[in-house]
């Protein structure tokens, strides 16, 4: 049988280097990294238990409280609160293409 050449060994290492790193840096674990990242710095400038404990209980006063209590908050946790938003939309939407890409794979086979 023929041994791998130098080159071709540096070359298979790298591509399993790269396929065991690929889940890691996908889209979806950026951004759950990120969201995850959000929430603290939201947890570390706002008592979010006392938010939410001070807002009325019927669903639309507490909508409106809470956009109330986002427009009057500082910037940075206006930040924070968008980026997160949109890590968890971006999450939701590669959930949703995966497990479509699922259902139409074993719809095919």
């Amino acid at each position: 049988m023929n041994e791998p050449s130098t080159i071709e060994r540096v070359v298979l290492r790298r591509v399993r280097i790269i396929r065991a790193l690929r889940p890691l840096v996908s889209g979806g674990a950026l951004a759950a990294f990120v969201g995850v990242l959000a929430l603290w710095g939201i947890g570390r400038e706002v008592w979010v238990a006392k938010v939410f404990a001070n807002g009325p209980r019927d669903f639309l006063g507490h909508a409106e409280y809470l956009a109330y209590a986002f427009g009057h908050t500082r910037l940075l946790v206006q930040a924070l609160v968008l980026l997160a938003l949109a890590s968890a939309v971006y999450l939701a939407r590669e959930v949703a293409r995966a497990g479509a890409s699922l259902v139409f794979t074993r719809a095919g086979a």
